[in-house]
């Protein structure tokens, strides 16, 4: 078990002291020498050598970095104990091995090994707050199964259910699946729910029916649009003209959209998630972060899966930074100009990081931000062994281009200790890896040695290429991969 020495209480006041603090408040202030003090589940004061209550837990902040707790709003979680397995697969061969042949593999207790080792993952790396898109719930009780893992780690956490096996419109309408949401739904801070489902532009909209028991159900949707081959426009004015664009709406990668659908997104007050670097190595499209700041779309920022990619937002911050600029200079240099001043800056990143995603959630009267009252979600970045740490000049472009994981050295989520001294307090690592490895095992033997070495290096054959990876729909469309 891990339980690094002089670790705060349980419920002991915590004071950082002399750090520089990113608020990512309105203003975006940056407070030099400043300390933070923690009472309870709250962020009690903000200012330099605060008076503290006796007994408080000093925390040495002098050198590093006081921010927000990272927020993710699309992670599917339960991939996470493949990771790295599909380091070489593009989009198609990701939708051929979970949603065509292999993903049914999964057992209950699969699904919560994915999720009990990714929730562990994100506050390691200073993600306070996950959505789960847990799109493999082939059951209920792989659904029991995902979200009783999350529970048991301390983490915030949006649960976003869904079932690439069957389509929305069965699945979220069932008697049974409305009985567990109304029983595993406590409507808390560190506990929502949202109904994650894609849309696939069928003019039917059998999708309808998803998006009225979601709305009955008072959930918010949030979806895979803008997806090469698979979501796009016709998905968006679907959604438009039946009235299904909410404020709510978070929409994942947005990448192959137009203009017009860009301006319903704005104008019905939805966001983008942004999976940077899954969009630059899938195929979904181009990371679509020009487009969402031309139309003043809020923007947050995710990790998609790291059954591919990594599992921390510093590396979405540098992908995105980079994905941004390079399309900036590259349409600069076709008109035979040079860009001089980028319109993308690092303390954009940090608060789609921070702030956008706590908005896009509806978690921002809570976290996302630094301020007096707010949930004590709160990361220390300092590493006193390493010469990456300093000197600390700019603090924004050293959260986005400088930091890692490795510089994450403590960890609050609603006032309680996950991680400290570079260390997680309170997870079993060994019992995890053993859970881990029989899940591997399990998924190694059902599938086939043979199986299994072709899927991590993939050759899929043409056959294996469909119109539509969705197998609970025939639809297809000029839009689709057969045309």
């Amino acid at each position: 078990m891990n339980n690094p020495a002089h670790v705060p209480a349980p419920g002991q006041p915590i004071v950082f002291r002399n750090g520089t603090v990113l608020t990512m408040d309105a203003a975006r202030k940056v407070l030099t020498d400043t300390d933070v003090l923690v009472t309870g589940e709250d962020i009690a004061a903000i200012g330099p050598s605060l008076e503290v209550p006796a007994g408080t837990f000093e925390i040495d902040a002098a050198g590093g970095i006081i921010m927000p707790g990272m927020v993710d709003t699309h992670r599917h979680m339960w991939q996470t104990a493949m990771r790295g397995y599909g380091a070489d697969w593009t989009l198609t061969q990701y939708f051929v091995w979970y949603y065509l042949e292999h993903g049914r593999s999964f057992r209950p207790e699969d699904i919560a090994t994915g999720n009990l080792l990714s929730a562990w993952d994100a506050l390691d790396a200073g993600v306070t707050t996950s959505v789960d898109w847990s799109h493999g719930l082939s059951t209920l009780d792989h659904a029991e199964a995902a979200l009783d893992a999350l529970e048991g780690t301390g983490g915030r956490f949006v649960f976003a259910p869904g079932n690439i096996f069957a389509g929305p419109w069965d699945w979220s309408t069932t008697a049974d699946f409305r009985a567990f949401v109304a029983r595993r739904n406590r409507r808390s801070d560190m506990l929502k729910f949202q109904l994650a489902f894609d849309v696939t532009g069928d003019p039917a909209f059998p999708e309808k029916a998803a998006f009225e028991a979601a709305r009955e159900l008072d959930l918010s949707v949030t979806t895979h649009a803008g997806v090469w081959g698979a979501t796009n426009d016709d998905s968006i004015r679907l959604m438009y003209d039946h009235g299904f664009m909410t404020p709510g709406t978070v929409y994942v990668h947005a990448a192959t959209l137009s203009q017009d659908s860009y301006q319903r997104i704005a104008a019905t007050g939805g966001s983008v998630s942004l999976s940077t670097e899954s969009e630059q190595s899938c195929g979904q499209g181009y990371p679509p972060s020009w487009a969402l700041r031309q139309h003043n779309i809020p923007v947050s920022l995710s990790v998609d899966t790291s059954v591919w990619f990594s599992s921390d937002l510093f590396t979405a911050m540098r992908t995105t930074l980079g994905a941004d600029r390079s399309y900036e200079h590259m349409r600069a240099h076709e008109a035979g100009d040079t860009v001089t001043h980028s319109a993308l800056r690092a303390e954009h990143v940090v608060d789609w990081a921070t702030r956008g995603g706590a908005a896009a959630l509806g978690l921002d009267h809570a976290v996302g931000s630094i301020e007096t009252g707010k949930k004590a979600d709160i990361v220390l970045l300092k590493n006193d062994f390493s010469p990456t740490a300093f000197p600390l000049i700019n603090p924004y472009g050293h959260v986005a281009l400088q930091a890692g994981r490795g510089d994450v050295q403590t960890v609050l989520v609603n006032g309680r200790t996950v991680k400290h001294n570079h260390r997680l307090v309170g997870v079993d690592l060994d019992a995890l890896r053993n859970k881990v490895s029989a899940t591997v095992e399990h998924l190694q033997s059902t599938l086939g040695k043979d199986t299994w070495a072709q899927g991590m290096n993939p050759d899929i054959p043409e056959t294996k290429i469909l119109d539509n990876p969705y197998m609970y729909t025939e639809y297809s469309s000029a839009a689709t991969h057969g045309h």
